[in-house]
């Protein structure tokens, strides 16, 4: 059987969009690699891949062959730190060449602004300028030629070939100035502007790569939620402390107050008091005893207890989590495919415009047209920035996505945030999203004439087999009787109606109205009026009967949540339509919906039957978000433009929908239109600004206002505006942490 995986690797060495580009063609053109996504902003690359054609390792030597890397781990549980730590190398050592390069380049600058005309400072800066070449500035070559040798062009090949031309005639006229001097031209050199590039180039990358680790610090907070160690119970009642990473399932874990809790599991002994804010979001400790879950990266307040291991490593609720928003801000938006087909041709049309800038000086330059010729194509090569670019909408992805995590919202992909803004109505599913998901029997009415105790033990014995909410509180109720001996067969479930089965011989049904009508047993007028003074109650309605007359009916209420009405009211403020949707009926859904606000309700809805009503808004022009918790409620999720699901809701739903409320509080979904709206208008005010760069300032390298004024960029200065276009971009993307939205 073919085994797809998709996981996310670091990839070191990547300094442009140009350079995300080239990974996600080397990567995507090998066999077994079904999808490679580059995330620029955060180095790293998403592939989905057969794990039976190619390994990570082959991955890794196919990149290295073009002069990058990609982070490899055999130990998952230990990747994130291992990455920081070779991350953080990989900065110490650009600050070391920064510095380097700088040291010696500021004197070249120094003689070649005050002693350009002495004799010996051509010498002075040719040895100057050599470690700042091919010792502080080596990778940019080393690269460029790996690249080329692949027919790859990116910001490396720009850097080194402006610099390479540079250094090299400056060199030749170093040694050979006799040349020039016998044709009467004076035979200049370009080292301060050789060496400046590159220590600016540097400089701007330390300082990008410092303001990008900024973008991914909801990261480091989820990592740093779990403890580094744990205490192991030993069967002896010794103990012994290892490292988490450690730990298996059916271990023995011993937690002391204020301790963090390493992995999941379910206590076996003690009691205690768990701050499980970073679930729940609630500030109030959750009292814990003999049978309760607990889960990684929770805080024990006062109490000491044991629990057992039930889920370690990438298996816990907490690495799930982490992997979610790592995998969401790796994710690219719909918007940045656009940035990156510019990104994908821009170097080779730089390098066209460098070269019909030197031919036009070439041509109408006048006397000194080889040299300007020379200064305007390296200068071109050099302030031309895909770097920006490539930045400008990852960047901004990454910081919405953390702040997202921060607020308690998973967002799966980058798509979900974009397109969440444009929404213009909100579906609410009523059972687990409008309200607690708590259903309780407040009431069951029996039939006098036939209802019996022995008829309770059916229906217990029926609803232990259903997997339905109401079917739990049923049981819950009934928890005193004795099914043991009460056996029921052919069990059936039918979507959105009920549930059916026989016990001697004799079939019952327990559901809606709709099941006992279609089986043809009349309801009694009494009985449905009591039936509709439950619902009017805002209660939901479980018929019971045989298969000759109803013998109960069950009221069951599930208290709204006390956010419903404040969320519903923050969605009316910004003009979104708010709609419910439920298989219970409409009597009972009104009454819900009249306590949180909502004036449009369809009731009596099957499964299918939500999603096609979403499926007419959509082709009315709506764009339409869903909310649900439910198995029953994934078509809906699935066709809806925008799917979120409740923390606590089920697997199904949470697979299904692209967003995730951990704390399943409705408040969070004006967050998410309010962060998405900040978002995507961040992403627009990046790539205006990596455009308008771009656009102005390679044709004032080129040399336009000579003929106006007499001006030409000097490619130091074209080199610190380039490093700098790159800055501006990130820290405007950092900017996102600082705005206010709504606090749940």
């Amino acid at each position: 059987m073919t085994k797809i995986i998709k996981k996310t690797f670091p990839v070191t060495g990547m300094s442009c969009s140009s350079c995300s580009m080239s990974v996600e063609t080397v990567l995507g053109a090998k066999d077994g690699i079904v999808k490679a996504e580059v995330n620029f902003a955060n180095s790293s690359v998403q592939v989905e891949y057969n794990s039976d054609i190619v390994t990570p390792e082959m991955m890794k030597t196919q990149l290295q062959q073009i002069g990058f890397d990609m982070i490899v781990e055999k130990d998952d549980d230990d990747t994130a730190k291992s990455i920081e730590e070779i991350k953080s190398d990989e900065y110490r050592k650009m600050e070391i060449k920064t510095f380097g390069a700088a040291i010696f380049t500021i004197p070249v600058m120094i003689f070649g602004m005050f002693f350009m005309n002495e004799p010996f400072s051509k010498w002075i800066s040719l040895a100057l300028t050599i470690p700042v070449i091919f010792i502080f500035g080596r990778g940019f070559y080393v690269k460029a030629f790996n690249q080329l040798k692949h027919k790859i062009a990116t910001m490396d090949t720009l850097v080194a070939t402006s610099t390479g031309i540079a250094f090299l005639f400056s060199l030749f006229n170093t040694l050979f100035p006799e040349f020039w001097i016998s044709q009467g031209l004076e035979p200049h050199v370009y080292y301060e502007a050789a060496t400046a590039i590159i220590t600016f180039i540097l400089l701007g990358k330390l300082l990008e790569e410092k303001a990008k680790a900024g973008t991914s610090t909801a990261i480091k907070k989820l990592i740093g939620l779990q403890p580094d160690s744990v205490t192991i119970l030993n069967s002896d009642g010794t103990t012994k402390i290892i490292s988490v990473k450690d730990v298996q399932v059916n271990d023995f874990i011993l937690v002391k107050p204020g301790d963090k809790i390493a992995v999941d599991g379910e206590i076996t002994e003690g009691n205690s008091y768990v701050d499980e804010s970073m679930l729940n979001g609630e500030p109030v400790p959750v009292e814990k005893s003999v049978g309760s879950e607990v889960f990684a990266g929770t805080i024990n307040q006062k109490g000491s207890f044991v629990f057992v291991a039930r889920k370690v490593g990438e298996a816990t609720f907490l690495s799930q989590i982490i992997r979610m928003v790592q995998e969401a801000q790796g994710s690219k938006a719909p918007v940045q495919k656009l940035a990156d087909k510019i990104a994908s041709v821009f170097v080779p049309v730089v390098f066209a415009i460098s070269v019909l800038t030197f031919a036009a000086w070439m041509i109408f330059g006048g006397e000194n047209a080889f040299s300007h010729a020379l200064l305007t194509s390296v200068t071109v090569l050099v302030i031309a920035c895909p770097c920006a670019l490539g930045l400008a909408t990852p960047t901004a992805i990454m910081v919405g996505i953390g702040k997202a995590a921060e607020n308690n919202i998973l967002i799966k992909n980058a798509e979900s945030l974009e397109i969440a803004k444009k929404v213009n109505v909100v579906i609410l599913d009523k059972t687990g999203t409008l309200t607690e998901g708590k259903p309780e029997v407040t009431e069951i009415i029996k039939n006098p004439d036939y209802f019996n105790d022995t008829h309770l033990a059916i229906l217990a014995a029926m609803e232990s087999k259903s997997e339905h909410p109401l079917a739990e509180a049923i049981m819950n109720y009934l928890s005193s009787i004795q099914t043991d001996t009460t056996t029921v067969e052919n069990f059936e479930s039918i979507t959105g109606k009920g549930i059916i089965a026989i016990n001697n011989s004799k079939k019952y049904f327990a559901g809606n109205k709709h099941l006992i009508g279609e089986n043809g047993i009349s309801i009694d007028p009494d009985f449905e009026e009591k039936a509709e003074e439950l619902r009017s109650k805002a209660n939901t309605v479980v018929y019971f009967a045989d298969s000759e007359r109803l013998l109960a009916v069950t009221g069951i209420s599930d208290k709204i949540k006390s956010s419903s009405k404040n969320a519903v009211s923050m969605l009316k403020a910004k003009g979104i339509e708010t709609i419910m949707l439920t298989g219970d009926n409409i009597k009972t859904a009104d009454a819900i919906a009249k306590i949180a606000g909502i004036e449009t309700v369809k009731a009596e809805l099957l499964p299918d039957g939500k999603a096609e009503y979403i499926k007419e808004l959509q082709q009315s022009g709506k764009t339409v978000a869903m909310a649900g918790d439910g198995i029953n409620d994934s078509p809906a999720l699935a066709q809806a433009d925008i799917a979120i699901a409740m923390g606590k809701g089920s697997d199904v739903a949470i697979d299904v929908a692209g967003i995730t409320i951990i704390t399943s509080d409705l408040v969070a979904i004006p967050v998410i239109l309010e962060l998405s709206s900040q978002t995507v208008r961040t992403i627009k005010q990046n790539l205006f600004w990596a455009f308008i760069y771009n656009l102005i300032g390679i044709p004032i390298a080129a040399g336009v206002l000579f003929a106006v004024n007499g001006f030409l960029l000097n490619p130091a200065i074209a080199a610190a505006a380039m490093a700098f276009s790159s800055v501006s971009v990130v820290l405007n993307s950092l900017r996102l942490k600082q705005k206010k939205i709504i606090h749940i």
